[in-house]
């Protein structure tokens, strides 16, 4: 989080309280899936004990959560997370919330905020660095509005967007009611206005942010034509980048639904168009001092290389968490621009990993993972791929030869270019049912967790999607 403001504890929380005249205390939280859900208090319950005792709340019915011999919790707010929520009518201040056992008072498994803070503390406890940060470039899309329905006679979407003309020929320039030109498809990646029709809003979207202290490096419309946004958030910790991108999604949606728009961090929501990543810049420091870089390839050091070695070794498992969803995977495909190669390079949009060499300063080096989506959650996404990059740097896995190609890994016949990654959900929860160990180091994940993931995974969504009827089976069977 920004430390515009400068809280670190609860009694500083009822300091900002009594300044900003707060009248609501709302206490999120992340189920499993990464969705946020919170309960709202009167500032009256809000003391310096209740970020000791917590607030109890039911846990039953939430996404992953649920198991019947616990259905109650404690929520433990953490102090320095408090913001103050622009969207309320009365003046209501956040705090993110830690999951504890209102018995044992141990944090709950299955919360995942803890498993992020888990793999920080293990990485201090390894001796190899002090602080890990973590940036992140958030795609999503904006549309003007969205259909979608699914019952036993009936399934649909349809999407909406003043910035698309679904039907105009290729290559025209097409111009929308208003008379301003529209996006081509696939080339609109810094268009200015009047071709540009979300800059006001995306700037509106990162004042809020900022103004809620989360720190923004830029923000652009990226290449779908469609209103496709991309805002890139500072470095943080992992804990508070995670808290930054779960605040991100709730600005972002409300920014736009006050406008009368829709947001959705679908990955691909749009067929023969750019899909939505979420790539993550890591870097490693010890005593101030930059771990990844060095003298060796794109100026990084041995222990960067094994940290993309880890990452890429690992990463048919971590996919599993990082594109957690059916849809992911129809991102993940060879059109050219998806890295769905398991290698690294300074340039190729196809790998896995890129090592940006824009700046010759050591403190700037860095490892783009680029294979992630903003559907994951980003608790356990973030937490999982440091787990990947600390087994590289103990293990010294070699990276392999950086990419100078364009090749489709195996695909293409040469058994020299890197592999591919998993093609479906199904074969990334099978990668992490047998590439797990590395998860299960000082208890950052569980094996419960890890199986409660994969069964939830395989019977609410891969075994509802694979029962239903497609709409475009209709268009290629109905007549036969």
């Amino acid at each position: 989080m920004d430390r515009r403001y400068a809280i670190e504890s609860p009694q500083e929380v009822l300091v900002l309280c009594r300044e900003r005249d707060v009248r609501a205390v709302d206490l999120r939280f992340s189920d499993i899936q990464g969705r946020m859900h919170h309960k709202t208090v009167p500032v009256s319950q809000l003391t310096e004990d209740s970020f000791e005792d917590g607030f109890r709340f039911d846990d039953l019915h939430l996404s992953g959560f649920g198991k019947p011999d616990a259905a109650e919790m404690l929520l433990i707010p953490q102090p320095s997370t408090a913001w103050i929520d622009p969207f309320c009518a009365i003046s209501t201040v956040v705090l993110n919330c830690a999951i504890q056992d209102p018995l044992t008072r141990e944090d709950d498994l299955f919360d995942s905020r803890s498993i992020a803070r888990r793999a920080e503390n293990f990485l201090i406890g390894t001796g190899i660095s002090d602080e890990a940060l973590f940036g992140a470039l958030v795609e999503f899309f904006i549309f003007d509005s969205v259909g979608y329905d699914q019952t036993p006679s009936t399934a649909f979407y349809e999407i909406h967007s003043d910035e698309a003309n679904w039907n105009r020929r290729p290559g025209a320039l097409s111009l929308s009611p208003l008379q301003t030109p529209v996006p081509r498809t696939r080339e609109s990646f810094f268009p200015c206005t009047p071709a540009d029709h979300t800059v006001e809003m995306r700037g509106e979207m990162m004042q809020t942010l900022v103004t809620s202290g989360v720190q923004v490096e830029s923000q652009h419309h990226a290449v779908a034509a469609p209103g496709q946004a991309g805002i890139r958030l500072q470095p943080k910790r992992i804990v508070e980048l995670a808290d930054a991108l779960m605040n991100f999604k709730y600005i972002v949606k409300n920014v736009a639904h006050r406008h009368g728009r829709s947001v959705t961090f679908m990955p691909k929501p749009l067929i023969g168009n750019h899909a939505s990543g979420l790539h993550f810049d890591i870097s490693l420091w010890k005593a101030g001092e930059p771990l990844v870089a060095g003298s060796g390839f794109g100026g990084l050091s041995d222990a960067g290389l094994h940290a993309i070695g880890g990452i890429l070794r690992h990463a048919p498992a971590l996919l599993a968490l990082t594109n957690p969803t059916t849809n992911s995977y129809k991102r993940l495909v060879p059109n050219g621009y998806a890295p769905i190669q398991l290698g690294y390079s300074p340039k190729l949009r196809t790998a896995a990993c890129r090592v940006p060499i824009s700046s010759p300063s050591p403190k700037s080096k860095r490892i783009d993972f680029r294979c992630p989506d903003p559907s994951c959650n980003p608790y356990l996404a973030t937490a999982a791929i440091l787990m990947a990059a600390i087994d590289g740097i103990q293990n010294k896995i070699d990276p392999g030869d950086p990419m100078e190609d364009n090749a489709q890994g195996h695909e293409s016949g040469n058994p020299n270019q890197p592999q591919t990654t998993p093609n479906t959900l199904e074969a990334a929860l099978i990668a992490l049912e047998n590439d797990s160990d590395f998860l299960l180091r000082g208890e950052v994940f569980s094996e419960e967790l890890l199986r409660n993931w994969i069964a939830f995974k395989r019977d609410t969504e891969i075994a509802a999607l694979r029962a239903r009827p497609h709409p475009y089976e209709f268009c290629m069977y109905y007549d036969l």
